[in-house]
């Protein structure tokens, strides 16, 4: 997330917001956003989303996601919100909408996801 420059807006029970400013290194070829980059926002916007109901120190891992594309990454901004659908203590059921700001402030929906995350213990990472 770091290098893509991206900001975590929001984090609430259930829900996660997370903004990544257009940049041209985060383009394909018709210099629109990435769709890997769509989908990271929106996979992290529902992992984190899960995460915020799970104990402290909980932590989740993506099973599987479906993304649809309903327009071009087109716009200043992209901006994940993802939000629990369905919590459970192993499994959670979660959707995330990322949608382009305009130069004009309007948002448009482009990119849609649902995913299913799963709890996992916190695992050491080497130092």
């Amino acid at each position: 997330m770091r290098s893509l420059g991206a900001e975590l807006l929001e984090v609430a029970p259930g829900r996660c917001a997370i903004a990544c400013a257009f940049r041209d290194d985060l383009t394909q070829h018709h210099g629109l956003f990435h769709a890997g980059v769509l989908t990271t926002l929106a996979d992290n916007a529902c992992g984190f989303a899960a995460m915020s109901l799970l104990p402290e120190g909980g932590e989740v891992l993506s099973v599987e996601f479906k993304l649809s594309f309903l327009r071009p990454g087109a716009g200043v901004a992209a901006i994940a919100r993802g939000e629990v659908l369905k919590p459970g203590r192993t499994l959670s059921f979660c959707r995330a909408d990322v949608h382009m700001r305009q130069a004009d402030g309007r948002e448009v929906l482009a990119a849609t996801m649902l995913a299913t995350m799963i709890a996992a213990a916190p695992e050491a990472r080497p130092g």
